[in-house]
This record gives C-alpha cells, structure tokens and sequence, in this order.
C-alpha cells in the first residue's frame, strides 16, 4: 500500500508532466530511487539492479519496470495498477550481454515511443553508462535529452503530509544524538558507541520506528575532526579528545539530520572552545535571518558576514535542500545555500544547514535541517546547540 494518497502521486506526476512539457519531453525514464519512490511509492531495497519509473506524456499513470522478483514489492508499495507494474527475467541481471536498460527500451518500443524524444537521468547514481549505450542502441531513432534532476526539482516544495514525517524523523534525530552522548566515553570503542546509534535510529520512538538513514554516522575523533564525511574505528575514545557527530534520523525515507561536536575532558582548548561559540552564534543568526522570498545566496551572505567578524571563512556551502532519499545521500541535489544560488525559498522548502568548521588539527559541527514558514523557518529537531563537554 503507498504511503500518500493517490491524489498525492497524481499532483506529483502532474507537476513532474508540466516540467517534461516545458522541457519537450515526451518519455521520462527514471532511475533515482528518490524519484521513483517519489513519482510512484516504489520501496526497496532494489536500487542495486538497473531498474526505472517511465512517465509519458500520453500515459495518465506511470510505468514501473524492475527485476522480474521485486514485482511483488511494487505490489505492496506503489499505487499503480497491475498491468503498469512490469518485470523482466533474471537473466537480464548482471549479464554481460545483455542489460536491464534493454528491456525497457523494448517496452518503449511496444508502446510506439520509439521516435519520441526521452529523458534520461543522466547524472543519477543509479543510471550508468552502459545503460545509457544500451538504450540508445536499442531506440536509434529516439531524440535522448538529459533530464537530470528534472523530478528532484519537482520534490524541493514539500506537502503538508511529508512535513509530517520530516518532523517525526526530527524527533527520533534528537534521541539519536543523545544517545550518541551518552556512549561517549574514554575506553569505549567508537564502533561501539555507533551500534549504540543504530539502534537509535531504527528503534525511533514508542509512537514510531525509523528508518535506515541514507549516510551512515560520521564520528571522527581527535585531529580527524579536521576533515568532513570520515566515520569510525574500533579504536576506544580517550580523554582530551573531540568527537564530531553527524548523524540523522529516517521516517519512510523522510530526513531530518543533525550535527553536535562533543569533547572528552574538562578543559577543552581554547580554540575550539572560541570557534563553537562563533560558529553556534552564526547558527542562530542564519536561521533567524531565513524568510520566505529570500534568495539562497542571501541565506548564505548572513552567515558569511558573521563569521568574517571573526576573522574565519567557509569556502564550501552551508547548506543544501534535502529530505526524501536513498543511500549514498540525503540531500536532493538542488538548491544549495552557498553564493550565486538564486533559488528563492518558497514554504515548504527543507534544508540541512551544516555549519562545518574544518581546520588544521581540529573542527567544530553544528546543524539543523529545517523547513521554510510562511513568515520564518522550523528546526524539525530541538536540541541544543553547543559545544558538548564530558569532563
């Protein structure tokens, strides 16, 4: 059963038509998961296997074509009706001849699609080369045009009803990073404190479980805090010594991640101590400044303006629009809040703001993922923001 209303899917699809006619698109081939889930409640674990989501401009609902053993999962997960969801044979999977990407061309073949003009994912994680070779191979005639982030562009306004779940995975996000706190000590392994995280993350709350979120916990210690995207060891936390966490919490795919920095020990340095207060200071500015109608840039000069107070830059983005998604990342590859992004937020918007301060031998996290109001900007998550201290 799909997780929205059918009326739900159909606005999406719409909006998603609206885009591929601006586009002169006539057949999209979907292959993000995201935008499958998106477009259709499609569910699985399947991603790993060239699968995809048609929408044709002349077909009121989409077509779900996969892996002959995941058609009951569309059963189960999508609103699409039986003869739009379309499997193929196993020996499609992995074979050196032949390709899943093959069988979907068939299927445009049948449906006389075979001279329109198809958008393809280009830049999608799930979508390669050689399926890309193998449908134009098999449709010589079509006009292939890059579609890319077509449907994740439709996704950056969020419905009321995926606001919902996005502030049910912010309250989950706060257990999480308690949680995470708590097992913080010298002599524990990092791998330990992280299965601590886990179950967090998937045990949720006693009104409602989580999810798996799309980027596993990144927890480096010591001078690793100085660089993003590391995760952990087995080695044991020692005293006088800081943790980053970035981790996040998951509902139906929904995110909401969240950042803290932690120090083992009773007199962290100075430096750290100062480059948390600005940071955190910065934080809280930003997030007041954020209103509707507000370019990205404009997001991102607050920020900027803050922390040259201090003498400190930031040359990477502070932020990226994010929300539904699948392994390897939460963020929906959009709009970003960094100079020259004049994407201008609207209500309904999410975003994470991660304010990562990487220096020399040592850094300082601190995030919030948020939604756009109609007069200013939600946290879906409420925790404190500060540099932690476990003296």
């Amino acid at each position: 059963m799909a997780l929205f209303q059918n009326d739900e899917y159909q606005a999406r699809i719409g909006k998603t038509k609206k885009r591929m006619d601006d586009s002169g698109i006539d057949v999209l081939i979907v292959s993000d998961p995201a935008n499958m889930n998106y477009l259709t409640g499609y569910d699985g674990w399947s991603f790993y296997v060239p699968q995809a989501v048609v929408v044709a401009m002349d077909l009121k609902m989409p077509l779900w074509i996969g892996r002959g053993m995941d058609v009951a999962g569309a059963r189960h997960t999508t609103f699409l009706n039986e003869d739009h969801i379309i499997g193929h044979s196993d020996n499609y999977v992995q074979n050196p001849v032949k390709h899943p990407m093959n069988f979907v061309a068939a299927e445009i073949k049948h449906r006389g699609w075979e001279r329109r003009t198809i958008g393809v994912e280009m830049d999608a994680y799930y979508f390669s080369a050689r399926g890309f070779l193998a449908l134009q191979k098999d449709l010589p005639r079509a006009n292939f045009q890059d579609a890319n982030l077509l449907v994740s562009w439709v996704r950056l306004i969020k419905s009321d009803a995926e606001i919902n779940y996005m502030r049910q995975a912010g309250k989950i996000s706060e257990i999480v990073m308690e949680t995470a706190l708590n097992n913080l000590f010298p002599g524990v392994r990092e791998c330990d404190a992280v299965a601590a995280v886990y179950q967090a993350q998937m045990a949720g709350t006693p009104k409602f479980g989580g999810d798996y979120p799309a980027i596993v916990p990144m927890m480096p210690t010591g001078e690793k805090t100085s660089a993003p995207h590391l995760t952990w060891t087995d080695e044991p936390y020692r005293n006088n010594q800081a943790v980053n966490l970035e981790l996040a919490a998951c509902r139906h795919r929904y995110h909401s991640p969240l950042a803290r920095t932690a120090y083992l020990g009773k007199h962290p340095p100075e430096k750290l101590v100062s480059l948390a207060e600005h940071t955190v200071e910065g934080l809280n500015l930003t997030l007041e400044a954020v209103k509707p109608g507000m370019c990205c840039e404009e997001v991102e000069l607050v920020w900027r303006k803050h922390i040259a107070k201090a003498g400190l830059e930031k040359e990477s983005r502070i932020g990226y629009a994010m929300g539904l998604n699948y392994p390897p990342d939460w963020g929906e590859h959009t709009a970003s809040l960094r100079p020259g992004d004049k994407t201008v937020l609207a209500p309904n918007m999410t975003f994470h703001m991660i304010l990562g301060m990487w220096m020399d031998k040592y850094g300082f996290e601190c995030s919030e993922s948020f939604h756009v109001t109609e007069t200013g900007c939600e946290t879906f998550a409420d925790f404190p923001r500060k540099l932690f201290v476990k003296g």
